[in-house]
C-alpha cells in the first residue's frame, strides 16, 4: 500500500482591511498630515480620492503605488525611522484585533509557511509583519538611489495580477512552485481576486461588496476579524 504525500501548507495574508482594520497607506498619509509633514489642504482630499478609487478597483496599479510611495521621496530610510516607529505604535498596532493575531498564530503554530503579501510598500509594512511574527513579506518595493527614496517604485508592483507574479517569483527563489503547497489566502478586496483564484482555499475577510458577492456565488468561506 502506498501512502499519499501530504503537501506543506502555504498561508497568504493580505494586510490592509484584512489583518489590519484600516489601510496602511491611507493611515500613513493621515499620520504625516497630523505630524505636519504633509499639508492637509493639498493632500487629504487626494488621499481620500485614491482610497475610494482603490476600493472601487478603478485606479491603475502604477498610479496607486507611486502616489503613496511618493510620500517617502527625498529622504533616507534613517530620516524616516523615528516616524515609522511612531506610526507603527500609534496607528497600526491598535488596529490589529485579537482575532487577527490569533489567526496568524494558529497558522504559524500549525507549521504553515506564512506570508504577508501587500500592495503597500515594504518600508511601511515590514514593521507590521515583524510585529505579527510573520517572517516572509512580499510587498511593493520603493526605489532607492544613493540611499534616498526617489518617490518611484522598483520592480513588479505587488497588486492585483502582480501579487500572483510576485508570489510565483518568490516561490521560485525557494526552488518551489505554488503546486507544491496546499495554499490558502485571506483578503478583503476585489483587487486580490487574482490571488484568491490562484490558491486552493480562498477566504474572504470582512469583504467589500464585490468580493462578498464573488465568495457567495462560489461557496467560499467568509469571516470577520473585526
Amino acid at each position: 500500500m502506498t501512502t499519499k504525500s501530504v503537501r506543506p501548507k502555504l498561508t497568504l495574508f493580505d494586510l490592509d482591511n484584512t489583518l489590519l482594520s484600516g489601510d496602511s497607506d491611507v493611515l500613513w498619509c493621515n499620520f504625516l498630515v497630523q505630524r505636519g509633514v504633509l499639508d492637509s489642504a493639498s493632500f487629504s482630499a487626494r488621499n481620500a480620492e485614491m482610497d475610494a478609487r482603490y476600493r472601487a478597483g478603478t485606479v491603475s496599479t502604477q498610479a496607486f503605488s507611486e502616489f503613496y510611495v511618493g510620500t517617502l521621496a527625498g529622504r533616507t530610510p534613517d530620516d524616516w525611522e523615528f516616524l515609522r516607529q511612531d506610526f507603527l505604535a500609534s496607528e497600526i498596532i491598535p488596529r490589529i484585533s485579537f482575532a487577527a493575531h490569533a489567526l496568524v498564530q494558529h497558522h504559524l503554530k500549525g507549521g504553515d509557511l506564512v506570508v504577508m503579501t501587500t500592495a503597500t510598500n515594504r518600508f511601511i509594512t515590514e514593521l507590521t509583519a515583524r510585529h505579527l511574527k510573520i517572517e516572509s513579506l512580499i510587498a511593493t518595493d520603493p526605489e532607492l538611489i544613493d540611499g534616498k527614496f526617489t518617490g518611484r517604485t522598483h520592480g513588479t508592483l505587488n497588486m492585483r495580477d502582480g501579487k500572483v507574479a510576485r508570489l510565483h517569483a518568490w516561490l521560485a527563489a525557494r526552488s518551489t512552485t505554488l503546486a507544491d503547497y496546499a495554499s490558502t489566502a485571506y483578503s478583503d478586496s476585489i483587487n486580490d481576486l487574482p490571488l484568491l483564484r490562484a490558491v486552493n482555499t480562498p477566504v474572504v475577510v470582512d469583504p467589500d461588496d464585490q468580493l462578498s458577492t464573488w465568495a457567495r456565488e462560489h461557496g467560499h468561506l467568509s469571516l470577520s476579524l473585526r
